[in-house]
């Protein structure tokens, strides 16, 4: 089980548990732990987090990612992406606060898992990223609009257009970090059950009001297609398929731009 779950009195922490894999994601665990927060829907807060200290979640798993893009035909063939996409707006709309636990790396898909969180508590050691145009791989409307709200729209611009990676103290000026720890787990499930002691009307009134007031600033319908075409692009693109390909063979990618 890639998910290790367990409740505990008020709370729920959920870690993935895949360090072979640096804790990358791939479709059936983004099932799971999305099933983990369907199953349990009164808790008064939940720490998502990780076995080790050395990745919170390293993205999407390329491998599982290559097996998807062999044989693509456009527009199909994606087991990851519905998957992830379903997770992180099962998290956004759980009724009470979703923690973050970050030790080590969060990059890519890890990255957007944390920033989908309410609450980011983090350890010293924490490394974030989106290098996703360093596969050639698109990030959809919905992660790009939710990074900008956490970090303001020109942390954004470096963080996607420059594929760099953010240390802990940059990430706590730009807004990413809200706790600082020694050991992100267990100060993340101490901040939980402080959140689930509170008055549960007003945690769940106050995080449904901070969503609906986002909501109102939602992307026009023509522009999430017009975005969602350019994502299904890139990955159906021969970009994509030689940022996979120079990833696992440890070189630089030759990007041509289709």
């Amino acid at each position: 089980m890639p998910i290790l779950w367990k409740t505990q009195g008020l709370i729920g922490v959920a870690l993935i548990d895949r360090p072979e894999r640096r804790n990358a994601l791939d479709a059936s665990l983004c099932d799971e732990l999305r099933d983990c927060l369907i199953k349990n829907p009164d808790l008064g807060a939940v720490v998502i987090g990780s076995t080790g200290d050395r990745s919170f979640c390293a993205g999407a798993d390329l491998g599982q990612r290559s097996q998807d893009v062999g044989g693509l035909e456009p527009g199909g063939g994606d087991t990851f992406r519905p998957a992830f996409e379903a997770l992180l707006d099962e998290i956004v709309t759980y009724p009470t606060p979703v923690i973050a636990a970050i030790n080590g790396t969060a990059l890519g898909a890890g990255m957007q898992l944390a920033v989908a969180c309410d609450l980011r508590v983090v350890s010293d050691n924490a490394v974030f990223g989106i290098p996703a145009a360093r596969l050639g791989v698109v990030i959809s409307a919905a992660n790009t609009q939710r990074l900008m709200r956490v970090v303001g729209s020109a942390a954004a611009r470096d963080i996607l257009l420059t594929a760099r990676t953010l240390n802990i103290d940059e990430a706590e000026r730009c807004g990413l970090v809200q706790r600082r720890a020694s050991n992100a787990l267990e100060a993340a499930t101490a901040l939980a059950i402080e959140v689930a002691a509170l008055a549960p009307l007003s945690v769940r009134s106050n995080k449904y009001a901070i969503g609906i007031i986002e909501s109102t600033n939602q992307l026009d319908p023509k522009a999430i297609a017009a975005l969602k075409e350019r994502e299904t692009e890139a990955f159906s693109s021969e970009d994509l398929r030689e940022g996979l390909a120079a990833f696992s063979e440890k070189r630089v990618p030759k990007f041509r731009g289709f």
